[in-house]
């Protein structure tokens, strides 16, 4: 499935195919949240034309929850905003009107496609918001299976999004800068490590400061080191295993790298 690397528009057909089969059959991507549950929708955005083509992630700032950490762009879902500006999404030529089974998914499963309008939307609005992204260039790829986040009983809803051409990002203050990985370097084997986790009791009382390992992909671009894990991490395996049948190595085998999560993790500075 490497080749699909250097072919962009096979690429692009093969995530698309992948991902509404999958959640044709599952509908776990449309998961609804049981009570005392919060929803979030991300943009799993990739891109790349005429180079390499790379999945685009913020890196958080200091001024918010979890900072330093990799994440798709996207927040929590504002009911009315978001409704509205899911279903003009739905208009020919935009987003999610342009996406092959839209329309059959509004004949056969009104409240499904509903839902994915306001989970787009959602993605599409926070990460204009956050890098200044123009929702009009992304081509809407489907949507992946939501992932639970146990330590904040929130589901986060990804939607995978392609971004063409060289793009030129604002970063506001929620994120310190966008950091573009290569899905080879996603695909190496060679490039993943077992994060070996120092929790202070201070962050959730539940791990009483003592030290958690979590699989963990190590990206190095020049001066820069950039460590991927947690709920981010799993959404990206997700998309590796499906579309490319790729696995990361057994953790167990792993070599560790040691780091720490101090008091403020949960409520930035």
């Amino acid at each position: 499935m490497t080749h699909l690397l250097k072919d962009i528009p096979a690429l692009q057909a093969r995530i698309s195919m992948v991902l509404t089969r999958q959640c044709r059959q599952t509908r776990a991507c449309l998961e609804i949240p049981g009570e005392g549950s919060k929803s979030s929708a991300v943009l799993f955005l990739l891109g790349g034309e005429g180079a390499e083509p790379c999945l685009i992630l913020n890196k958080r700032s200091r001024r918010v929850k979890q900072p330093g950490d990799l994440c798709c762009p996207g927040g929590s879902i504002s009911p009315r905003v978001d409704g509205l500006v899911g279903k003009l999404l739905g208009l020919p030529l935009l987003p999610l009107g342009s996406w092959p089974p839209y329309r059959a998914w509004r004949r056969s499963a009104p409240a499904d496609a509903r839902r994915l309008a306001l989970l787009l939307a959602t993605s599409l609005r926070e990460s204009f918001e956050e890098m200044r992204l123009n929702p009009l260039g992304v081509r809407f790829l489907g949507p992946l299976p939501a992932q639970r986040l146990v330590m904040f009983r929130r589901i986060i809803y990804p939607m995978a999004g392609w971004v063409a051409g060289r793009q030129k990002f604002v970063p506001n203050w929620e994120v310190e800068k966008i950091v573009p990985i290569p899905l080879r370097c996603l695909l190496d084997p060679a490039r993943y490590v077992r994060y070996r986790l120092q929790i202070s009791a201070a962050v959730a009382t539940q791990f009483k400061g003592r030290t958690e390992d979590f699989p963990c992909f190590v990206f190095e671009a020049g001066d820069d080191r950039e460590l991927l894990w947690g709920a981010t991490f799993r959404v990206v395996m997700v998309f590796l295993e499906l579309v490319f049948g790729f696995r990361p190595p057994d953790p167990a085998l792993l070599p560790v790298v040691s780091g720490r999560i101090r008091r403020h993790y949960l409520t930035g500075c």
